[in-house]
C-alpha cells in the first residue's frame, strides 16, 4: 500500500489557480482505504472547489489510478473528461504519473505520497519499506530498518532511544527493539551478528 496523505485544501487550489473545466480522479485502492481519493473526498473536492468558483466537468474512480489502461477506459467511466482541460488525480504519485502519460491535459495531484507501507489487523501501517532496490529485510525478521528507522541504522540502535522509544519520534517504538524481540521470538539472533559496510548500505 502506498502511504499518502492529503495536501491542505488551499495548497490544491492554488495549484490550480490558472486552470479550470476541472476532471477529478480519484483511485479504490490506496487512496480510498486511507480516506484520501475514494468517492467520498472526491465529492467532497469536488464541492469545496466548486464553492470556490471553479467548473468542475465531471470525476470518476478507477479501481487504482497508477493502473489506468488508457483515455478511453478513463472515457468509460465518465465521458465527461473529453470537456476537461484540467485533471486533478486523487491518489499517490504513481497515479498521477501514469494519468499524465495518457491525458493530454495538464495533471495535478492533490496529495502527498509519503511511503510503502500496509495494513495489519485493521490498522495502516505507514514506512515498512524504504524501496531502495536492495531489500535485506530477511536479516531483520521482516522489519525494514531503512524504511522504520529515521537514521536507517543497519547495524543495531544508535543509543539514543529511552524506555524502547525512538529518540527522533517518542511516539514510534525504537525499530530495532522490534527487530531484537522479533529475531528472539523466531530463534534468529545469529542475524545480528552480521556487519553491514557502508557500500551495503549504500548500494
Amino acid at each position: 500500500m502506498i502511504i499518502s496523505s492529503a495536501k491542505p485544501f488551499e495548497e490544491v487550489l492554488e495549484l490550480l489557480k490558472d486552470e479550470d473545466d476541472i476532471f477529478i480522479i480519484g483511485c479504490s485502492a490506496c487512496a480510498a482505504k486511507l480516506h484520501v481519493g475514494g468517492e467520498p473526498e472526491v465529492l467532497n473536492m469536488r464541492q469545496r472547489l466548486e464553492e470556490a468558483g471553479k467548473h468542475v466537468v465531471g470525476w470518476c474512480i478507477p479501481s487504482a489510478a497508477c493502473s489506468v489502461a488508457s483515455f478511453d477506459s478513463l472515457m468509460e467511466k465518465n465521458p465527461a473528461i473529453k470537456d476537461a482541460k484540467t485533471v486533478l488525480v486523487m491518489a499517490c504519485g504513481s497515479g498521477v504519473s501514469i494519468v499524465s502519460q495518457i491525458v493530454e491535459l495538464a495533471v495535478y495531484p492533490s496529495n502527498n505520497t509519503e511511503s510503502l507501507g500496509g495494513r495489519s489487523q485493521g490498522e495502516i501501517i505507514p514506512e515498512l519499506c524504504a524501496m531502495c532496490g536492495d531489500c535485506k529485510v530477511y536479516y531483520f525478521g521482516g522489519i525494514c530498518p531503512k524504511g522504520q528507522c529515521p537514521k536507517q541504522l543497519l547495524n543495531g540502535p544508535c543509543g539514543g532511544s529511552i524506555e524502547g522509544k525512538c529518540e527522533v519520534d517518542p511516539e514510534k517504538d525504537c525499530v530495532w527493539e522490534l527487530i531484537y524481540s522479533r529475531l528472539e521470538k523466531i530463534g534468529r539472533l545469529d542475524l545480528l551478528e552480521k556487519v553491514w559496510t557502508c557500500e551495503e548500505v549504500t548500494g
